[in-house]
């Protein structure tokens, strides 16, 4: 029971003198500790190595987008350049005798291989020190023999799933070369592949990957901390800017709904509106315009 009657005073002995040496010396120690460090930033940009020539009706590739709705098609690469010559690829684009790419249902102009696109920003596929391949589709992981000194960073969900669909065969196999899992599988042998678990995950200093969009089994997006904030490079968890625009899936979406969602997140992550950057729309060349030549710097 409580009781609520008159108190009686009380006295507080001092505390003995080690204890109040003990406390100065926290207090001091405290006071004098360095201030966290600030996570190192990137100057991002996206580098053109073909284009789609023709306007991509978006109403057949996004289900549910306006049939008058079009826009201008790319293949790019995201070139992000950090602290101690760090020169980090999101995707690797692909090889121009890439099986899957007889298939593609849309003609392909101006193909530059993607080493050789990256002299537009004075690189050469000797300088890429790490690739973060977002997800296995053929014109984005086709080209990681290109990149012979990178350390390669993917979901392991997204590596075990498609390696072993290529083993069994099947429809998850169709959707991925098997040279490029057979490739990732030796470079996993030789410790040049790091395999990541799961969302939210900072894989280098200033750089964290996310899941959940779904576009392939466990595809991942990038976010990268610059001078001016996080900018989101969404690859092809938003293919055009119509998806963020009008919160639409892909058509080979695995969850439309959990890649809607994902969308909104991005959105939410980015510093500004304009920063989470599509896949394959070339708009990008006009909301960033320079410094031109297939180059667009994010800032």
């Amino acid at each position: 029971m409580f009781g609520f009657g008159p108190r009686r005073a009380t006295s507080v002995a001092a505390p003995p003198r080690s204890a109040v040496f003990l406390l100065t010396f926290l207090a001091a120690a405290c006071s004098s500790a360095d201030p966290p460090a600030e996570p190192a930033t990137y100057d991002v940009y996206a580098v053109e190595f073909a284009s789609i020539p023709v306007d991509i009706r978006l109403a057949d590739w996004l289900p549910g987008a306006d049939t008058t709705l079009t826009t201008p098609g790319s293949f790019m690469v995201w070139l992000l350049q950090g602290p101690d010559g760090r020169n980090i690829l999101v995707d690797s684009g692909f090889l121009w005798d890439a099986p899957s790419r007889e298939g593609f249902p849309l003609p392909i102009a101006d193909y530059v291989r993607p080493d050789q696109a990256l002299a537009t920003v004075g690189l050469a596929g000797d300088d890429i020190t790490d690739v973060i391949v977002s997800h296995v589709h053929w014109d984005h992981a086709d080209g990681l023999s290109l990149f012979p000194n990178a350390q390669v960073w993917i979901q392991r969900a997204e590596f075990e799933f498609y390696s072993e669909a290529v083993k069994i065969g099947g429809e998850d196999a169709a959707e991925v070369e098997a040279r490029s899992m057979e490739l990732m599988e030796k470079l996993n042998t030789e410790g040049r592949l790091t395999l990541i678990d799961g969302d939210d995950q900072e894989i280098m200093d200033g750089i964290r990957v996310y899941t959940g969009a779904k576009h392939t089994y466990e595809s991942q997006y990038v976010g990268v901390t610059t001078e001016g904030g996080t900018v989101i490079v969404a690859s092809d968890n938003a293919w055009f800017y119509a998806n963020l625009e009008h919160d639409l899936a892909n058509g080979l979406s695995r969850d439309p709904a959990g890649q809607i969602a994902a969308q909104g997140r991005m959105k939410e992550l980015a510093s500004h509106p304009d920063w989470v950057i599509p896949g394959h729309d070339r708009r990008l060349f006009e909301v960033f315009p320079k410094p031109g030549n297939g180059v667009a710097r994010i800032r």
